[in-house]
């Protein structure tokens, strides 16, 4: 399966992007050899390869959970929209 033009701009309009005829014309050709190098690669054999969870093979790192005390507790509420005592205000959300 390849893609058209037609498709190509079909998509362009769907995400709002405003493409020349040039960048749909090489982008197209660029989305055809990614599917082409798709197709390839669906031919080799997996059946012996055990599925692979993460690229890399390491635990996720932990840390104690400990209680600090903050140096500027103000300074974290500089910057909020609305803050009420020492909390930040947010929408109610029903």
């Amino acid at each position: 399966m390849s893609i058209s033009l037609e498709d190509a701009k079909h998509v362009a309009e769907l995400a709002r992007l405003e493409l020349t005829e040039k960048e749909l014309t090489t982008y197209t050709g660029q989305l055809n050899q990614i599917l082409d190098y798709a197709r390839e690669l669906e031919k080799v054999n997996t059946d012996k390869v055990e599925p692979s969870y993460h690229a890399l093979e390491q635990g996720t790192p932990l840390r104690q959970d400990k209680v600090q005390v903050f140096a500027n507790p103000s300074g974290l509420l500089e910057n909020a929209p609305e803050v009420s005592g020492s909390s930040f205000v947010v929408p109610r959300i029903l």
